[in-house]
């Protein structure tokens, strides 16, 4: 194994504490949405709209990142885009308009696509030394952060403004970023030597064949972290609103479902080395297809928690894996093509199941996830030869 053992241990712990720290501060902001929608006045289709600034934000941000971590390194970037998360997110409650909302999320977005783009390149080049396919333990830190996230937002919900508990998420975030900060950058960014050259030889853009392949993990990504990003939006309203939940129970939805999510990846790469990448994701979307509809269409709260779990449980690897081959092909230009077009997903699905929720209704919209995690398989399913991995890695196959 290249490079010291303790300097991978220390690596890895820091990367893990980034994402987890990611998913924290991202449920605690969305657990929130129904009171900062109360506060701005917003209807559901100018609520979609505002969050759009979440989206511009981070889909430019991502296309830059993968250059930044380029020339100044994965390290640096990703602390960075730590501090101004962890600043960010306390400006929400401090709009009283849509369009202020907007104009906030817009800075809270290029914070979000910028660190997920420059740790998950940092945790790639990890995956590479380690040859183990660890990537969905790290996605697990950012399920777990977000199950914290939001349970702690349920809990203060009725007791704390908007305002005290996004305050308390800048304080807590810069404090993670401090001590998780200083031990990330004294690492140095392990390089296998049989990666080093696909690395330097890799221009700004992967060409040909690899630069398809990267699009097409980057399709199935996006396809998948559509169901997240309607999740942690719209769950809360769905139960709020439609089952007539109370506020608590209703951030318990997207625990529910970060919950199932961390299970789900904790458990990822036994599924990788035991059952490969294909059926894997074949397997999660199919369940992630049969939870949604469950989730979505079910008359009462807890049948819909319990879709909403499934659905966790089956999206759980899928954007991982995507994320990690998409890497392992084209490096930080890789991640950054297919993480734009994932986090694309997650945060222009939003918006859009809101007009949907305007035109129809927010259960028949939020079908829309199912959809898209069958999208997945399919193209999973059509494209299997083309996307396996390199011949070391037949265990995961």
């Amino acid at each position: 194994m290249p490079g010291p053992r303790d300097d991978l241990v220390r690596l890895r712990i820091a990367l893990t504490a980034f994402f987890a720290l990611d998913g924290f501060v991202f449920a605690g902001w969305v657990v929130r949405i129904p009171a900062i929608k109360e506060q701005t006045g917003a209807s559901a289709s100018a609520l979609g709209l505002a969050l759009l600034g979440v989206s511009a934000g981070a889909v430019v941000t991502m296309t830059l990142t993968g250059r930044l971590c380029r020339r100044y390194g994965s390290h640096p970037v990703t602390v960075v885009c730590a501090v101004l998360l962890s600043l960010s997110v306390a400006l929400p409650p401090l709009t009283h308009s849509a369009l202020a909302l907007g104009a906030v999320l817009l800075v809270f977005g290029s914070a979000y696509g910028g660190i997920n783009v420059a740790f998950n390149s940092a945790a790639v080049d990890l995956v590479a030394v380690l040859r183990r396919p660890i990537m969905p333990s790290f996605h697990a830190a950012f399920s777990l952060g977000g199950m914290v996230g939001a349970g702690l937002g349920g809990l203060v919900a009725g007791s704390l403004s908007p305002l005290r508990h996004l305050l308390g998420l800048t304080l807590i975030g810069l404090l993670v970023t401090l001590v998780a900060g200083r031990l990330l950058l004294r690492c140095e960014p392990p390089v296998p030597p049989d990666a080093a050259p696909r690395h330097d030889t890799a221009p700004h853009r992967p060409a040909g064949r690899t630069r398809a392949l990267v699009l097409t993990f980057g399709l199935i990504a996006l396809c998948t972290a559509y169901g997240e990003g309607a999740m942690a939006d719209w769950g809360a309203l769905h139960l709020e609103q439609d089952l007539d939940a109370s506020a608590g129970m209703a951030a318990a939805g997207y625990s529910c479902f970060a919950l199932a999510m961390t299970i789900g990846r904790l458990s990822g790469t036994t599924l990788l080395e035991r059952l490969g990448r294909t059926r894997t994701v074949v397997a999660g979307g199919t369940t992630a297809v049969a939870g949604m509809l469950l989730g979505a269409l079910a008359p009462s709260v807890w049948a819909a928690l319990f879709g909403f779990a499934v659905t966790g449980l089956g999206l759980a690897n899928i954007f991982p894996v995507a994320v990690e081959r998409a890497g392992a092909l084209g490096g930080p230009s890789g991640v950054a093509t297919a993480s734009t077009l994932g986090y694309g997903g997650m945060l222009l699905g939003p918006p859009a199941i809101g007009f949907m929720a305007d035109w129809f209704s927010l259960p028949t919209a939020l079908t829309s996830v199912a959809v898209l995690a069958a999208v997945a398989v399919l193209i999973t399913l059509a494209t299997r030869h083309a996307t396996s991995g390199p011949p070391r890695e037949t265990a995961s196959h």
